[in-house]
């Protein structure tokens, strides 16, 4: 993982969530996907596991 912040499970619920919400509305996927992967949700975490996603977390 080339994060450069640690996220809490929440964080990454929140974020992964909020991606694949994006996703299953038409947002363009950001990495290669597996052939038959369709889930949005999967689609997702694939992303998180790859650094890919463009969501930061803002903390005080």
């Amino acid at each position: 993982m080339g994060r450069s912040m640690r996220y809490t499970r929440f964080e990454k619920a929140r974020i992964i969530g909020a991606r694949a919400l994006q996703i299953s509305m038409g947002a363009p996927i950001l990495i290669e996907v597996p052939e038959g992967m369709v889930d949005s949700l999967d689609i997702a975490m694939l992303e998180y596991e790859m650094d890919a996603i463009p969501i930061t977390v803002k903390r005080e």
